[in-house]
């Protein structure tokens, strides 16, 4: 299972999930107020969005799945982790809530602005997706590489950002709400690696230390030639790393829930449950 990060959406894991879809199933979900998906009732917390993850699973008979995050999403896999039993292996990559003093406020602050300034420029996103020098200086805090990014993959993440309605509740919650979670040692039940990008101007680097303090089980692997999303930089390493460490889908005997998740060797969405959406193969995307 791909979990997005804040902002995203399942296409973000446009670069890695054919490769992916090759050897494994793969299950990439947009999360509650992005993409497809519609917004949580009342406010939207890192806390409700876990608690609806862990319902999806349960519903979908896919508890114990192994599963990949980005930032926010990373933060809800380390959320279901420290739970005990909700999914499987956990890759974690750059997961947000770890940041101290005045790293909350420039990541508030930074990250509203952004996301500010796309809206004013909504009608100029295809522009600034198609021309190199635009997705340079405008993606610099995302990416260590912007300018050799796909224009199809950055169109999408900038209008997926600014069509999102939980945005704004969930970057205040990620900067100032509950503390991020922490897993006792010999607590984890299944592999947990966390991943950072040497370049990230989003989580900073330092935070990775931070990370392991609060889940001492896992291990710490840096992408020496990428920023806040590996996936975009450093595709084919994650690519491996992922299928290193999940060397198969673990999914619990429970039968699931009606209507079944319909599974294939591509992507697969399932809105049975409100949490994803339909989406075509890989290919059609």
């Amino acid at each position: 299972m791909l979990v997005h990060g804040l902002g995203g959406s399942r296409r973000s894991w446009r670069l890695v999930i054919d490769a992916l879809a090759a050897q494994r199933e793969v299950i990439a979900i947009d999360l509650p107020g992005f993409g497809c998906t519609p917004a949580l009732s009342g406010d939207a917390s890192i806390r409700r969005l876990a608690d609806a993850l862990t319902e999806y699973l349960q519903a979908s008979g896919l508890i114990g799945i192994d599963a990949v995050g980005s930032g926010m999403g990373a933060r809800l896999l380390l959320e279901l982790a420290s739970r005990g039993g909700v999914v499987g292996a956990v890759v974690a990559l750059a997961p947000s809530g770890f940041a101290k003093g005045w790293e909350r406020a420039v990541h508030f602050i930074s990250t509203l602005l952004f996301n500010h300034l796309l809206r004013l420029m909504q009608p100029v996103l295809p522009f600034i997706a198609g021309h190199a020098w635009a997705r340079a200086l405008l993606l610099a805090q995302l990416s260590a590489h912007p300018a050799r990014l796909p224009a199809q993959l950055v169109l999408e993440e900038l209008r997926s950002r600014t069509a999102s309605t939980s945005l704004n509740k969930l970057l205040f919650d990620l900067a100032f709400g509950e503390k991020a979670p922490g897993a006792a040692q010999g607590s984890m039940r299944s592999e947990l690696l966390i991943g950072w990008g040497r370049y990230d101007r989003v989580c900073l680097p330092r935070q990775a230390m931070r990370t392991l303090s609060a889940f001492p089980d896992a291990q710490l692997h840096w992408f020496a030639d990428s920023g806040h999303y590996p996936q975009w930089d450093t595709p084919q390493q994650i690519v491996r790393l992922i299928l290193e460490r999940s060397p198969g889908l673990s999914l619990a005997l429970a039968p699931p829930a009606a209507p079944r998740v319909a599974r294939s060797p591509h992507s697969i969405f399932d809105n049975s449950s409100g949490l994803v959406a339909p989406h075509p193969p890989p290919s059609a995307l």
